[in-house]
């Protein structure tokens, strides 16, 4: 039977039909009550069904750090050809996220309070000594280009026939 649109009586067909879906921008009945979920305690609930419109933008999955480390322990317990597949397909995941993962880990940035099987956490000492270096390189690179141009200036004053002062450590001349 070919469903037009209008029942026998007049009513809309999908209105109060038992079972039917209700098109969409068709309000529900009057004395219906719209719950979420299939399985309502309500008599007669209309279930809400979600907006079949596509996203613009897909949602980019993310995950947990904690399920990162979960997932990275289950792979390296597998003794078993198949078994790391196995992990994959049922968690729905792609081997370049595990290869990610334990890049990551061995990083230090999937580092939680109580996971300590990766490697170590830099101390904040380490962070200074560092920070240090790269300051000690700027500054004798700068050392440097003052030296350069003091001696762009002594050679500019030779060629010049112009006497240059020299002062001793208490400035006198």
């Amino acid at each position: 039977m070919i469903d037009t649109g209008m029942m026998e009586v007049g009513r809309p067909a999908g209105a109060g039909t038992e079972g039917g879906r209700r098109p969409t921008g068709v309000p529900a009945p009057a004395g219906v009550k719209i719950s979420p979920g299939g399985d309502s305690p309500i008599p007669n609930a209309v279930p809400v069904r979600p907006d079949p419109q596509v996203l613009e933008r897909p949602v980019r999955r993310s995950f947990a750090k904690a399920y990162k480390l979960d997932i990275l322990r289950q792979i390296d317990a597998c003794t078993k050809d198949g078994q790391v597949g196995e992990i994959l397909r049922r968690e729905g995941l792609y081997s370049s996220n595990v290869s990610s993962w334990r890049v990551q880990c061995k990083q230090g940035r999937l580092q939680t309070p109580t996971a300590g099987k990766c490697g170590a956490k830099p101390a904040s000492q380490n962070l200074r000594v560092s920070q240090l270096q790269r300051e000690n390189a700027r500054l004798q690179a700068r050392l440097q280009q003052a030296e350069l141009i003091l001696d762009i200036q002594k050679k500019a004053s030779e060629i010049l026939g112009i006497s240059l002062k020299t002062f001793d450590n208490e400035g006198s001349v």
